[in-house]
């Protein structure tokens, strides 16, 4: 009895001895941090903590990773941090990074934490080469990692070898040619000085342009094999799903638009592709990782839930701008109609006042001829004379006055005549300013039309837009398709310029190259680039064959 008493006193020391904390530490791109961790805290806890601390909204790009088995895994948000097979030695260390990578950096990110973050993971990624990079493209990128450190180039403080202690290049590049580093340097900071004038976020957004036209860039790639047992690659992106070849990650076999893929599912080892249209068969194929299989099947709810806030963002945002729009348009109304009748009543007064200055002209014009009338007079007496003289006297004084009357009335009639002017300028410039709420409106209404095309599960929505109309004249539409061809022209004649650049180094370059040293994907690259293939007009090419061919050809490869 005795011995049970104690056993349960033990048991419950060793309970209340159970700690309800432990210590996580979260490294960043560039810098670690370390909390303390409940252990009833669940994924979504800890993850938003992080993003609270880093100041982060736009949280749905990124996740908290953990390494286990030789194996990269992501941390459950609705799972407890302690049941994940996490390692059980304190702290547990989690990699802050972006799961997801966007289409169009430009356009999807907001915050300058984001891209700043996105910025340094791409930068390392193809310093760690697990993007490709061509040569020539990894100098202009290396130029606006500098820009974004260094700020404006100044060949005072910017000496030579300042750059000597940077890690710039892929080693694959630098391997590549018979170049010293100071003149990787000298290319470097050639390109480097043309950036004057851009802060740090406006290099670092440069940079991200020009990563997201790499054929790796944001691609996840799995091991797979299809129905006859072929080993390929799965590469997942933000334009779909993608089939390579296992021994060429740049240019895949076969695409699958995320818009044609109707339900994923896997059992087992077995992955199973639904596409949208439901007379096409399914395809399945099968990938040795079960762990593999979870994960893809993790990003493809992520993706799913990242399309759904970034609709929702849209039509907030919308809303927003559309009443703003409602705003100023009322406003840019009333104030058309105050300068209207400001007009109205400067014109008014002006006409008065003008013709009051020509009845004061015509007296006085009338009081000189009364003064010759009475100089002209005999005057017989020195009384009739002396009187005369008084009479002239205040001829002349009452002249005076009114030639005096008479310019200020002039003078007045110029200053309103003035004044009208100018409420007629406000006037115009009211019309001008409503007619280019007017212009903004339609964009917004045609982007508000372009919504109803998402996914039909998403939350229905509308823009309260019916107290909103303007009529556009065939001018203003023919302006705004000038302006928007001229913006066009503009960003044509920058990437020409940009891509003689890049030639130019590129020939430049050239025959200091070391031919025995190139990598297969090199001669991958070398061999689309002569060919006029890029990222984006291959995934073009290839579906444009229907989904029913390429489920075909995906299960003969």
């Amino acid at each position: 009895m005795a011995g049970a008493i104690a056993s349960r006193m033990s048991f419950s020391s060793l309970k209340r001895k159970q700690p309800k904390t432990f210590t996580v530490r979260i490294a960043t791109m560039d810098a670690e941090m370390e909390f303390s961790c409940e252990v009833k805290w669940k994924g979504k806890d800890l993850f938003d903590l992080v993003c609270r601390t880093l100041g982060l909204r736009e949280t749905w790009f990124f996740g908290l990773q953990y390494t286990i088995k030789d194996t990269v895994a992501w941390l459950k948000m609705d799972k407890k941090v302690l049941d994940h097979d996490v390692p059980t030695e304190e702290p547990v260390t989690f990699h802050f990074l972006a799961k997801f990578y966007p289409e169009n950096a430009e356009e999807e990110l907001v915050q300058e934490i984001t891209q700043h973050l996105f910025f340094l993971q791409v930068k390392k990624q193809i310093l760690d080469e697990k993007i490709y990079c061509p040569p020539e493209a990894s100098v202009l990128l290396a130029s606006y990692a500098v820009q974004a450190k260094y700020g404006d180039y100044d060949p005072n403080v910017h000496k030579r070898g300042f750059l000597a202690q940077e890690e710039l290049l892929p080693k694959r590049v630098i391997n590549l040619y018979q170049m010293t580093p100071e003149m990787w340097e000298e290319r470097i900071t050639a390109w480097y000085a043309e950036h004057r004038g851009r802060a740090r976020d406006e290099a670092e957004m440069e940079y991200l342009k020009i990563a997201q036209d790499l054929e790796m860039y944001g691609v996840n790639y799995f091991a797979i094999r299809n129905k006859k047992g072929t080993e390929l690659l799965l590469g997942v992106d933000a334009l779909g799903l993608h089939i390579y070849d296992p021994d060429n990650r740049l240019t895949p076999k076969i695409s699958f638009p995320w818009n044609e893929i109707r339900n994923i599912s896997y059992s087992d080892k077995e992955f199973t592709i639904k596409p949208l249209d439901k007379k096409i068969d399914v395809f399945k194929f099968n990938s040795s990782k079960l762990r593999v299989n979870k994960l893809m099947e993790r990003q493809r709810l992520a993706r799913e839930k990242q399309m759904r806030e970034e609709a929702e963002r849209t039509r907030d945002e919308l809303e927003r701008r559309l009443m703003q729009l409602k705003e100023e348009a009322t406003m840019a109304n009333e104030a058309l109609m105050r300068s209207e009748e400001t007009a109205d009543l400067l014109a008014e007064k002006a006409q008065i006042t003008e013709e009051e200055a020509k009845l004061l002209a015509q007296k006085a014009a009338e009081a000189e001829q009364e003064m010759q009338r009475i100089k002209a007079t005999a005057i017989r007496t020195e009384e009739e004379k002396r009187l005369m003289e008084q009479k002239v006297l205040e001829a002349e004084m009452l002249a005076l006055k009114m030639a005096e009357e008479s310019e200020r009335r002039a003078k007045e009639a110029d200053q309103l005549k003035q004044d009208l002017q100018e409420a007629r300028e406000s006037e115009r410039r009211a019309k001008q300013k409503l007619l280019e709420i007017t212009s903004k409106s339609s964009y917004t209404q045609s982007m508000n039309s372009s919504t109803t095309a998402l996914p039909t599960d998403l939350p229905s929505f509308n823009l309260i837009n019916e107290s909103l109309s303007f009529d556009f004249k065939d001018t203003d539409m023919k302006r705004l398709s000038m302006e928007i061809e001229k913006e066009k022209v503009e960003y044509m004649e920058k990437s020409k310029h940009l891509q003689e650049q890049l030639n130019e180094l590129k020939t430049e370059i050239e025959a200091l190259k070391l031919k025995e040293r190139e990598t297969a994907l090199d001669i991958l690259h070398n061999e689309n680039a002569s060919r006029g293939n890029s990222k984006h007009n291959t995934i073009k090419k290839l579906t444009l064959q229907s989904t029913k061919s390429r489920v075909a050809f995906f299960e003969e490869l």
